[in-house]
């Protein structure tokens, strides 16, 4: 009986948070202004991640995504001034330039593309040379989320050790 309460306190909680990010809890305007930094260069932002033990994790976001809001301020933004982990944004259909890992010049939505992106959020977790270290988080589950993104920050950062 126990077990049951706590699943159905988890399906009120999972429909609670549904049902207000559909009622415009998070508005275009919000995620905007929570925005992660947008990388000049990617290969810039790896080196200062590598320095610091770190892998560099690359949100694939879009504009009005409640979804990608929701991931950016409740586990990148205080990993970020928490442990100092380097955590960039990437637009889906956005033109604004970058160099990517290569050396290249790119744009956000070419290189999204290029890296078979297609849902946002995509969280995406690089090491050495530009290479995925973990497997990547597509879309977002609120019950496990945080514990999804543990189990892939340990990997990666066992892969850079």
């Amino acid at each position: 009986m126990a077990r049951h309460a706590g699943l159905a306190m988890d399906g009120r909680r999972r429909r609670t948070l549904i049902v207000s990010l559909a009622a415009g809890g998070f508005g275009a305007a919000s995620v905007r202004a929570a925005a992660l930094p947008a990388p000049g260069s990617l290969a810039s932002a790896l080196a200062l991640a590598l320095r610091n033990g770190q892998p560099l994790l690359v949100l694939a976001s879009t504009d009005g995504c409640a979804w990608c809001k929701l991931v950016r301020d409740n586990y990148l933004e205080p990993l970020r001034r928490e442990q100092g982990l380097q955590a960039v944004q990437l637009d889906l259909g956005s033109r604004a330039g970058l160099v990517d890992f290569a050396g290249a010049a790119s744009t956000h939505e070419e290189l999204l593309r290029r890296w078979r992106v297609q849902v946002a959020p995509t969280l995406l977790f690089f090491g050495r040379d530009g290479r995925e270290v973990a497997a990547r988080l597509v879309g977002m589950a609120p019950d496990f989320y945080g514990a999804y993104l543990d189990q892939r920050l340990a990997a990666a950062r066992r892969s850079l050790a």
